[in-house]
């Protein structure tokens, strides 16, 4: 759903122009613009112009614009940097380690040398039957929000 801006927002300020960033891309309904503590290189955040918290409050309509405009400056970010590889990120949520809630992408070009390391843990392997049971739940769910 998406909603006015909120004035206690911070990414709906800089989206309304009341707080200095540097923008890389822009369109009607979305901004990309470099972060102030980038993690690489290069990282950079893709916004709705529009407020919304995060994925789960967004549609189809609001983040078609946030997808395309995540490819153009990730293309945008290989030719500059010829980057190892790429991360693109959405936490949604406390628990994902959501700090800002605006939604928002981080693109992060990678480097196989770089600091930012691996950040999935080890996990053990699901058996089939698991397997099964979870994506059956996520099946009957699909569509049904």
């Amino acid at each position: 759903m998406v909603s006015h801006p909120d004035s206690t927002c911070p990414f709906c300020e800089i989206a309304n122009g009341r707080a200095p960033v540097v923008r890389i891309y822009e369109t009607s309904k979305v901004l990309a613009f470099l972060p102030l503590a980038p993690a690489t290189t290069g990282h950079t955040l893709v916004i709705p112009k529009a407020h919304i918290t995060d994925l789960w409050h967004a549609d189809m309509r609001s983040l078609t614009p946030v997808m395309e405009a995540s490819l153009v400056v990730s293309q945008a970010l290989k030719k500059a940097f010829s980057p190892d590889g790429l991360n693109l990120i959405n936490s949604a949520g406390r628990a994902a380690s959501q700090t800002v809630f605006h939604l928002h992408i981080h693109l992060v070009p990678r480097w196989n040398d770089d600091q930012v390391g691996d950040f999935w843990p080890e996990s053990a392997h699901w058996g089939e039957s698991k397997r099964a049971t979870v994506a059956e739940r996520i099946r009957r769910n699909i569509g049904g929000a």
